[in-house]
């Protein structure tokens, strides 16, 4: 009676992949993210310092890395 339809939507509800994917991309994304966060943090240091050897071999000041 009650409990029957309410039996079809939960395996209709646990049946369904439309949302799968968007989740999928999302892991994707967030992956990506990481990455780009580790890689890149280490390649800006670097070249904030070959900036900062340029800056003090033409006489100049060196600029102290940005707070986030």
């Amino acid at each position: 009676m009650f409990l029957d339809p309410l039996l079809l939507r939960a395996r209709l509800f646990f049946s369904d992949t439309h949302g799968a994917s968007a989740i999928e991309y999302a892991i994707v994304v967030a992956m990506v993210a990481v990455v780009v966060v580790v890689f890149i943090t280490p390649m800006g240091d670097r070249v904030l310092a070959i900036f900062n050897n340029l800056l003090v071999a033409l006489q100049g000041t060196a600029v102290a890395r940005p707070v986030p």
